[in-house]
């Protein structure tokens, strides 16, 4: 499993995904889950993938591929993040189509969900996210955030904090912070970290790092967040008898 956070706000775009994808009691695998199209000075997408790990290597392999073709729509090509949004959603549906097609009513077996935000030309950054089914929904200032995979731990804190206003450097904060409540109580997400963020109109990807354990920035904000929560539970009154 995983999980993914992309949140469109005011001054740009924050991204931050784990990295595995398998967990058991022999078998831990670890793939990047955050990729990067850019076309310097004219376009930023960052895609974050969540669900069957063969169908999301094959989109995104296809998606790679086609922007070598001078003949056929591609991510570098399109005019709009919708366009993106839409190209991403076909190319969903082609691979679950093609891989499912041998198999009955197995189609959900290779279902993903993608995130796919970024900014092209002159339009604002944007922010998709696209199911299975190869349609999607956009954020908006009332919901600037999106989560695929595990995110019923982690989505607490966000909504407790997050606004369309919250500065970019606060926002990743949270984000980490949520995916640390993920990792605590769900083995089937965990380390490394990929993040991102990226400055509206700046088309700079340079603000990318690999978060790991031994992170100064992450274990201090884990510990300081543990200890922060522990400390208030402890000044709560606690449950009165009855009267």
């Amino acid at each position: 499993m995983t999980y993914c956070v992309a949140m469109r706000l005011t001054d740009g775009l924050v991204f931050a995904s784990d990295s595995r994808t398998n967990a058991g009691v022999d078998h831990i695998a670890t793939f990047k889950k955050l990729h990067v199209f850019q076309r310097e000075g004219e376009r930023v997408l960052v895609i974050q993938s969540a669900g069957n790990l063969a169908t999301t290597q094959s989109i995104i392999s296809l998606l790679t591929t086609r922007i070598q073709s001078q003949h056929t729509p591609n991510l570098l090509t399109v005019e709009t993040l919708y366009d993106a949004a839409a190209l991403v959603g076909e190319t969903v549906r082609e691979v679950i189509h093609r891989d499912s097609a041998s198999q009955q009513n197995s189609s959900n077996l290779f279902g993903c969900n993608l995130l796919i935000g970024g900014q092209i030309g002159n339009e604002p950054p944007r922010l998709f996210h696209i199911y299975p089914e190869g349609n999607f929904i956009e954020s908006t200032n009332d919901t600037p955030y999106f989560q695929i995979g595990e995110s019923k731990y982690g989505k607490p804190i966000i909504d407790r904090v997050l606004t369309v206003d919250t500065p970019l450097e606060h926002a990743m904060c949270c984000a980490l912070i949520s995916i640390d409540s993920t990792l605590r109580s769900n083995l089937s997400v965990g380390m490394p970290l990929d993040v991102m963020i990226y400055r509206a109109n700046s088309f700079d990807t340079r603000e990318q790092r690999r978060i790991t354990e031994n992170d100064a920035y992450f274990m201090g904000i884990r510990k300081a967040w543990s200890e922060g929560l522990l400390n208030t539970f402890r000044q709560l009154p606690p449950f009165p008898p009855e009267s």
